[in-house]
C-alpha cells in the first residue's frame, strides 16, 4: 500500500517550510541551525508530526495543521525555554519509532 497523495502533499509542505526557515508558526524563532548542530531536535519534531497526523480510510489527511502545530511547538520550546507547550505533550506524541530495515522488502 502506498501513502496517499494527500499525506505526501502534507508532509512535503511541512518539510519545505521547516527546511526553508519560513514556517509561519515559528516566526521569530531561529531554528535552522538545528539541522546541522542538533539534528535530534528536528528528528523529534518530525516524529511528533508523524505521530499526530491522521488520515481517513481514503488516505485524506484530516489534521495537517494540528500536526504542524504540535511539531512546531516542540521546536519553539526547544529554542525558547520560556515557551510552554499547551497542552503538554502526551507520551504517544513523543515516541521515536524504530527505523526501517537496512534492506528493502520489495
Amino acid at each position: 500500500m502506498k501513502l496517499s497523495h494527500s499525506f505526501s502533499g502534507a508532509l512535503r509542505t511541512f518539510a519545505y517550510f521547516m527546511a526553508s526557515g519560513t514556517h509561519y508558526m515559528l516566526e521569530g524563532i531561529e531554528y535552522l541551525s538545528l539541522y546541522g548542530e542538533e539534528p535530534s531536535a528536528i528528528e523529534q519534531a518530525f516524529a511528533i508530526y508523524a505521530n499526530v497526523i491522521e488520515v481517513d480510510e481514503d488516505g485524506t489527511v484530516l489534521n495537517a495543521k494540528y500536526a504542524e502545530k504540535r511539531a512546531t511547538q516542540y521546536i519553539r520550546s526547544y529554542c525558547d525555554s520560556a515557551f510552554e507547550v499547551e497542552p503538554p505533550f502526551e507520551d504517544w506524541e513523543l515516541v521515536l519509532h524504530g527505523p526501517p530495515p537496512l534492506k528493502d522488502r520489495i
